[in-house]
């Protein structure tokens, strides 16, 4: 069982390593990227340096313009990563079949907690018995890439700005405060 935990584990490193790879020849080393993401980087600077001044009508107008540019290069952005995510799912989900298929049935770990019940048919998946304590490869791959394929990006650089990521970026397009 430990083998098969370590192994996951180097499989799970050796993909993520392989998707930045990937990432990084069809989207981050494009100029088009390149230029976006400093634009990005130096609005978001620009939106939070402008808010902490006086807060006149034509102030606030400048702010929203400055807001809205942010936002459609973010869009743009997400845009120009978009293509290479879909290359890369759809490598990655020929992979994942072809691992799945090889430690199908065999418990590759125990858990030290009894996962929530939604989530049982997911850590349990295609294993014999009851226990679910006994994890299936599935469920410890998602975890393992999960923390590591953040933590990849930072190390190499790609991860976004902690500004670039505050502004702008939230699900749906919407700022956090938007409807308050």
């Amino acid at each position: 069982m430990w083998a098969d935990t370590l192994l996951i584990v180097f499989i799970s490193i050796c993909t993520a390593l392989l998707g930045e790879g990937l990432t990084w020849l069809m989207v981050y080393r494009t100029e088009k990227y390149q230029k976006l993401k400093t634009e990005v980087e130096k609005q978001s600077k620009k939106i939070k340096e402008t808010h902490g001044d006086s807060l006149d009508k034509q102030h606030k107008k400048k702010i929203e313009r400055e807001e809205e540019r942010l936002k459609n290069n973010n869009r743009d952005l997400s845009f120009v990563k978009m293509k290479s995510m879909f290359a890369i799912g759809f490598a990655f989900t020929a992979l994942l079949s072809m691992f799945n298929s090889i430690f199908d049935g065999r418990v590759v770990a125990r858990l030290p907690f009894l996962p929530l019940p939604w989530i049982q048919g997911l850590s349990h998946r295609n294993l014999p018995g009851d226990d679910y304590y006994d994890c299936s490869f599935i469920f410890l791959y998602i975890l393992c890439t999960m923390s590591i394929r953040q933590n990849i990006q930072k190390l190499l650089g790609f991860a976004p700005s902690r500004a670039a990521s505050k502004q702008g970026n939230s699900l749906f397009g919407l700022a956090p405060g938007q409807f308050k």
